[in-house]
Parts: structure tokens; C-alpha cells; sequence
């Protein structure tokens, strides 16, 4: 009885032994019906986005290796092909664009919504635009368009001569800034260039620009001129353009060559104001 029962007797490193085995052995048989081992089981790729971009570089791949040579015949840039556009310039981004807006049921009916559409550059629009055909029906709306704007342009009047009143009927132009355009043309004793506009306190570039499509220099002032040699301290230096600063330099200049004989002169005072020259010279002769 004492042999059979030694048979049975583990001591304490066999039986962890045999722990260990038995969970083996348990992983071993989940793992057999669990893990699918089979060799042919296709791995599928779910990605929509490398799916397209595979798609598309095969395509531009075509584009590339099968090139086809187009004639400059006109046509409509709403029915323009894949092929065709990526032979005119157009970059897959911009021809993209064009394929989603023809999707939505839409036409292009001009070279400017084209650009619109695609995001093309001025030049490619260029060179593109003449080749561009669109129905006879989208050419008279067009004629009509263009007609109804010019028709509704309003006349270039003298800004030398425009009146507050006269200034605020452009858009973005309130009674302040007309009377501000007024003083300061005042104090010019009138504009002798288009863009002394832009020197007036406060007045934003774009509007400015605004104004001169409506408003430009017809009839130049009359401006009585001051003797440079003659006139007063106190007298140039209240003309426009010229400081405190500027006046005493002429000054000394003067009583430097006692007579200025050609007002070219004042370009050689050091620090006189060279991109100012011909705004001083409006006001000041030498005889």
C-alpha cells in the first residue's frame, strides 16, 4: 500500500509543473478553434480614401503614357473630358472641381466662372479663353449683361468741381469724408494730379480707387505761383507740401547762391523731399 500510494505523491515543483503543462495545453486547444490558420483567406482593404487615390493614379498614369494630341478647335469648357483638360493644364485638383460641378446639374457660361470653378490661373485663363465656346442663347445674355452695365455707368465728372452732394452718391463715401476730400482740395487750391486724392486724412485706398473711376481731373486749377526768390518766409512756408523744416533749407539755400535760377535747384538741398518735387513745384517759379 505504501509503494502504490508513492506513485500518486508529487511534491511541490511537479505538481507546479504540471499546472503549467495543463494551461498549455488548454491555450493550445482555444487557440486551434479560435484562430482561423487557413492560408487563403484574402486580406481586404476598407479604405475609401487609398482605394480612390490608386484609382486616380492609375489614371493620371493613362494620362501620361497614352498622351493625345488635341487641335485648338473651340469648345464648351462644360463638356470638357479628363483627357482634354489635363492636356490644356488643368491639374487633377482643378479638373476634379470641374467634374463636381457638372455632377450638381450645372453649366459653365463664362470664362470668368470657369476660373471660378476650377481656381485656374490668370495666365492658363488666358491662353485657354479664346478657345472657349458657349451657346449663342449664354453669348446674347452676356452682350445684354455687359450692355445694361455700361448703360448704367455714371458719367466721369471733375473732381476739381464735384460738390459734397455729388461725392456721397458713391457707395462708402459718407458726408465726412466728402467734406474732408473738399478741404484738403481747398488747401491744394485744387487737384493738379489724379492721385493727390490719396493723400487726404483718413480716406482707405480701395475707396479712393472707387472714386477715381467716377471722379477724375478734367480741367487742371489755375495756381498764381510764388517767386522763390522774392516771396517771404512766412509765405512758403504756408504753401502745401512744404514745413518749417523744408522753408528754412530753401531759405538757406538762397542766401547760399543769393538768386535760384531754375527751380530745378531745390533738388540739391540735402533732405528736400525728391518724390515731392513736382507737388512744390505747382506753387513756386523762379521770375
Amino acid at each position: 500500500m505504501t509503494n502504490l500510494k508513492s506513485h500518486f505523491w508529487y511534491d511541490k515543483s511537479q505538481r507546479n509543473g504540471i499546472l503549467i503543462l495543463c494551461t498549455i495545453i488548454i491555450l493550445i486547444q482555444v487557440l486551434y478553434f479560435v484562430v482561423d490558420f487557413s492560408s487563403n483567406k484574402k486580406i481586404k482593404i476598407a479604405n475609401a480614401e487609398i482605394i480612390r487615390l490608386q484609382t486616380e493614379l492609375d489614371r493620371l498614369k493613362t494620362l501620361k503614357n497614352n498622351p493625345k494630341t488635341y487641335e485648338n478647335k473651340p469648345f464648351n469648357p462644360s463638356f470638357l473630358s479628363d483627357a482634354k483638360a489635363y492636356s490644356l493644364g488643368l491639374n487633377t485638383e482643378q479638373i476634379n472641381r470641374l467634374l463636381a460641378f457638372r455632377e450638381q446639374g450645372t453649366y459653365i457660361n463664362s470664362a470668368e466662372e470657369f476660373q471660378q470653378v476650377t481656381g485656374i490661373s490668370d495666365s492658363l485663363l488666358k491662353v485657354l479663353k479664346p478657345q472657349f465656346k458657349f451657346p449663342d442663347w449664354v453669348v446674347a445674355k452676356q452682350v445684354e449683361i455687359e450692355k445694361e452695365n455700361t448703360t448704367s455707368l455714371i458719367k466721369v465728372s471733375d473732381i476739381n468741381t464735384a460738390s459734397a452732394k455729388d461725392l456721397v452718391k458713391i457707395n462708402g463715401v459718407g458726408l465726412s469724408t466728402a467734406n474732408r476730400i473738399i478741404n484738403y482740395r481747398t488747401e491744394l487750391k485744387g487737384f493738379s494730379f489724379n492721385d493727390q486724392l490719396y493723400e487726404v486724412y483718413y480716406l482707405d485706398t480701395l475707396l479712393a480707387d472707387k472714386i477715381l473711376k467716377q471722379f477724375k481731373i478734367v480741367n487742371k486749377p489755375a495756381i498764381e505761383k510764388l517767386n522763390v526768390n522774392t516771396a517771404s518766409f512766412k509765405e512758403i512756408l504756408h504753401l502745401p507740401y512744404i514745413d518749417y523744416a523744408l522753408t528754412k533749407k530753401i531759405f538757406d539755400y538762397k542766401n547760399e547762391v543769393t538768386e535760384i535760377r531754375d527751380l530745378e535747384e531745390l533738388r540739391k538741398i540735402e533732405g528736400f523731399p525728391l518724390d515731392k518735387f513736382d507737388r512744390i513745384a505747382l506753387y513756386l517759379k523762379t521770375k
